[in-house]
């Protein structure tokens, strides 16, 4: 068999290794893929857009990506990464004074800041979060304000245009933002449209806003950028991202925050 024949023979092994690491790891480098089964980058270039092409994975420079078009629901990720989400918890909420206005976007990372700000007083909290409003409305000296529209009953939390205007309303000193990845340029990404634009909105106009990622969303990519994400005053992981994510992050603007 030819070198060329026998390539191709073991295309499927390869492909069926390169999902696997995928899956550990969330992204994959061609050089490192051509170093592991000793064969050229074109030859793994192929693979990587024969797998695209399947919807398997999504083509990003120098390699390859998972592509989450979708979002589990929030039940199912509230118990993953937990310690990773209470230790952003609490650094997020080391940045939260008494008394201040703190904008608390929905999701699981977000939750576990409302669980770190229970010692605070005077606050009043501002959130899309059926989950954070029950949670802080049981706290003394905490205003909640939930604010209003229709309910997505897979992130338990408002969405549309009654959230969006109703956020208009508020001065808000901090907020608090989640997202679907932290892709492999530096960019905090989204699943919907909807949640893009309530996030941008926020960093618009909070004093200071931050995303809260935990580090299953390094190297993922989702479908929508987020307008203004540059603006946010920083991202607060629970460990570092890759080099050439935190490089590219710092290109773009926001501060690493390492929990």
């Amino acid at each position: 068999m030819s070198d060329a024949s026998n390539t191709r023979a073991l295309a499927p092994r390869r492909h069926g290794e390169i999902l696997r690491r995928l899956a550990a790891d969330g992204t994959v480098s061609i050089t490192a893929l051509a170093d592991f089964f000793d064969v050229s980058r074109q030859t793994i270039r192929r693979d990587l857009r024969h797998l695209a092409d399947r919807g398997e994975l999504d083509l990003v420079h120098g390699g390859a990506t998972l592509f989450e078009p979708t979002e589990a629901a929030f039940t199912e990720r509230r118990e993953e990464n937990a310690a990773a989400k209470a230790a952003i918890g609490r650094a997020a909420a080391g940045l939260v004074r008494d008394g201040m206005v703190v904008f608390l976007d929905s999701g699981t990372t977000t939750l576990a800041v409302a669980h770190a700000l229970t010692q605070l007083k005077n606050l009043t909290i501002c959130t899309t979060s059926l989950s954070i409003a029950l949670q802080m409305c049981r706290q003394p000296l905490v205003r909640v304000h939930m604010l209003g529209g229709e309910i997505d009953p897979a992130e338990e939390a408002a969405v549309g245009i009654d959230a969006l205007e109703a956020i208009n309303h508020f001065r808000v000193d901090v907020a608090f933002l989640g997202g679907g990845g932290l892709s492999p340029d530096g960019e905090v990404t989204d699943f919907t449209r909807n949640g893009a634009e309530q996030r941008s909105r926020m960093i618009a106009m909070a004093a200071r806003a931050y995303f809260v990622l935990d580090s299953s969303k390094f190297g993922r990519l989702t479908p929508l950028r987020i307008p203004r994400f540059e603006l946010a005053a920083g991202v607060i992981v629970d460990t570092r991202p890759p080099q050439a994510i935190c490089e590219a992050l710092e290109r773009k603007g926001p501060a690493l925050i390492t929990s």
